[in-house]
């Protein structure tokens, strides 16, 4: 991409900016046998959600705590494997009501493809995942019960593309992501389109703007229902040194159906080879 930290690569730094909350990877691949992991704690609360026709006035008090690693190995310069574990846990209650709690351990793991960058970097990505039955990384306690169901799969297809430019004789960067999710029953599909811009401040100071958007499919079994959920992100990260770097970003959600109004902060920690 565009500018990396002193003694980087100029890919290194920028191909997993959108590695907070929903998004985790970005269109570029790691260089053969070099490796990223990022690791990263998301703090979160909502006081209101969005009904099932998307007005803001469900009464909804939400709380989540939320941890990831993801990780990132290249076998050659075109493939890239993927680990990340994760560990969330929300309350939720619904117009004064009595908490409900839920927690949720999962892990995903895959590889990405570069298929071109003749034009851009344009790569597939596919990952399988093990979670909780609310998998909380992105989504809301759906109808704040219990399907009674143990650990939920999930297969994602993901189509990434980036590409660097110069704005204002800065150096810059997009990356644009199409992702569908096929979750085991009874939790529905998912839809995602995830956006993210990044510009470079100096050498060492690159500011985020990012949007992650998520619909469910209609075929959820109860007590999952149909959502969909909008978030929007900015952040700045900070080399910090050749291997290490820091990003703090704050999100909200500015719109939905059927999902809380969350709004938090989220802390990130890199080191790569």
């Amino acid at each position: 991409m565009a500018r990396a930290c002193p003694m980087r690569n100029a890919l290194a730094l920028a191909m997993l900016l959108a590695a907070t909350v929903q998004a985790d990877a970005a269109a570029w691949t790691q260089k053969r046998h070099h490796w990223q992991v990022i690791s990263s704690v998301e703090v979160a609360r909502a006081w209101k959600g969005f009904d099932g026709h998307g007005a803001a006035d469900a009464p909804i008090r939400f709380d989540k705590y939320y941890t990831k690693s993801w990780g990132e190995w290249g076998w050659n310069d075109r493939l890239t494997f993927i680990l990340a574990p994760e560990y969330s846990m929300a309350t939720s209650s619904w117009n004064g009501g009595q908490p409900v709690a839920a927690i949720d351990v999962g892990a995903e793991a895959g590889a990405r493809w570069r298929v071109t960058d003749s034009f851009g970097v344009l790569s597939l990505q596919a990952t399988l995942k093990y979670a909780g039955p609310y998998d909380l990384s992105h989504g809301p306690i759906q109808k704040f019960g219990s399907s009674g169901r143990g650990a939920s799969r999930s297969v994602e297809a993901r189509l990434l593309y980036g590409t660097s430019f110069k704005f204002w004789g800065r150096d810059a960067f997009v990356d644009v992501e199409a992702a569908e999710r096929f979750i085991s029953a009874p939790r529905p599909n998912e839809t995602s389109l995830d956006l993210t811009a990044g510009l470079w401040f100096g050498k060492n100071t690159m500011a985020l703007a990012q949007s992650f958007n998520t619909i469910s499919g209609g075929e959820g079994e109860a007590p999952y229902t149909y959502f969909r959920a909008h978030k929007v992100e900015v952040s700045l990260v900070r080399c910090m040194g050749a291997r290490w770097s820091i990003q703090l970003g704050a999100f909200a959600a500015p719109a939905g159906q059927n999902s809380v109004m969350e709004q938090g902060f989220a802390l990130s920690l890199w080191r790569h080879n």
